[in-house]
Order: structure tokens, then sequence, then C-alpha cells
């Protein structure tokens, strides 16, 4: 028993790895959800600071509103802000942050479902 268990390690240690090459497409697919998920991890920051009532101060915070501002710009005015005064903070609830979170996504899934038909490549059933 003991040698077969060996063998099977010797075995798996000297298979060499398969090395899989993604195709134009695939990396087309890749970029674009490294894009949007780079903008959907912004956008969450920003709703999180806002929430939190983070101070204009900070430049950090500035530069978050800054990046992500053009991009919750078109869903503003769509559902109400609530706000809400604390004793050194005000918290902001932004519907338009969260509404764009979710436009991005499916944007996103969208975009790529489409690179996927005009590449005309067989895709794997998910």
């Amino acid at each position: 028993m003991a040698e077969m268990i060996k063998e099977t390690v010797i075995t798996q240690e000297a298979a060499t790895p398969v090395r899989v090459e993604a195709s134009k497409y695939q990396t087309v697919e890749y970029i674009i959800y490294y894009i949007f998920g780079t903008l959907e991890i912004l956008l969450a920051f920003r709703l999180i600071l806002k929430i939190m009532g983070a101070s204009m101060n900070s430049a950090f915070v500035d530069f978050i509103y800054g990046l992500t501002g053009l991009f919750t710009l078109p869903f503003e005015g769509i559902f109400r802000r609530g706000i809400s005064q604390g004793l050194e903070t005000t918290s902001v609830l932004e519907p338009a942050t969260l509404v764009a979170i979710i436009v991005y996504a499916f944007s996103a899934w969208g975009i790529v479902k489409l690179t996927r038909i005009f590449s005309r490549e067989k895709q794997p059933t998910e």
C-alpha cells in the first residue's frame, strides 16, 4: 500500500503543467471585466465613504469622489438622498451610487456576452 502511494506521488510530481493560452476574445473579456471591476470597487468605496460621513478634507476622499462623480452623474435624481446628521459627521446614502453599481455590473456582463457572440468561438456552458 505504501509503495502505491509513493508511486502516485512521484507520478504527480513528474507531470508537467499544461499551459493554456487565452484566445484574443477571452483576453478582451478579461480586460472588460478588469475595467468594470475596478469601477465597481471605486463606486463601492464612494458608497461606504458617503455612508460613513467621510471628511472632504481628506485627499483620498476627494480623489474618490472626483473620480466616481462622473460615473454616478447619469443616475442623480432618480431617488432622493438619505441624509442623517450626526454630532460630528453627516452620513449620506446616495441611491445614485447603488444604481450605478448595478447598471455597470449588468453592462459589463452584456458587453462580455456580445463579445462572445461576435467571437464565434464555441463557449463552454456555464
